[in-house]
């Protein structure tokens, strides 16, 4: 083999490297995000059940998480939907989540943004308003394949508990 050939060669294995390595933690984590699941538990202090589908969207750089509530309202539509983005952005070394629902107003508020640290196998979003934020945590359980949400409104420091959920495979 010439020498140009075994840099040739090299290179190509160079190249394709990226792709065959294991992904980062973070990556790793969202994966277990997608799927078909079932949401059950306590929204605003009602029991509640949503089905969640997940999954990678835009060349797999983020997680599109579509929530829709089984309840429905006179008119027969869901009493609640939304699509919810979240992405690792590795630059900045955290989670970026954007959640968009019927019941925020229908604007790109700062609000709707939320960002979070890497915990273990838990994401902690913070969206922050005039008055405090959200705290909104998903919490993977790795013996169960299972993830917990749990949303915390939090009104001038004063922390109240607003979801309570797990989200199950169907």
């Amino acid at each position: 083999m010439t020498v140009s050939a075994l840099l040739v060669a090299t290179s190509l294995v160079l190249q394709a490297a990226p792709a065959t390595q294991k992904p980062d933690a973070q990556r790793a984590l969202l994966e277990k995000m997608t799927g078909h699941w079932v949401l059950r538990g306590t929204i605003a202090k009602q029991q509640t059940t949503h089905d969640i589908d997940a999954q990678w969207v835009l060349d797999k750089e983020y997680i599109q998480i579509h929530e829709v509530s089984r309840e429905k309202d006179a008119g027969g539509k869901p009493q609640y939907e939304a699509i919810i983005y979240v992405v690792w952005d590795p630059k900045v070394g955290e989670f970026a989540c954007l959640w968009l629902d019927t019941t925020g107003a229908p604007v790109f508020s700062d609000a709707g943004v939320g960002r979070a640290k890497p915990a273990g196998d838990s994401i902690t979003f913070r969206f922050t308003d005039p008055t405090g934020g959200v705290n909104t945590t998903f919490a993977y359980d790795r013996a169960k394949d299972a993830w917990s949400w749990s949303i915390d409104n939090d009104v001038n420091g004063k922390i109240t508990p607003f979801a309570r959920v797990t989200l199950t495979r169907r």
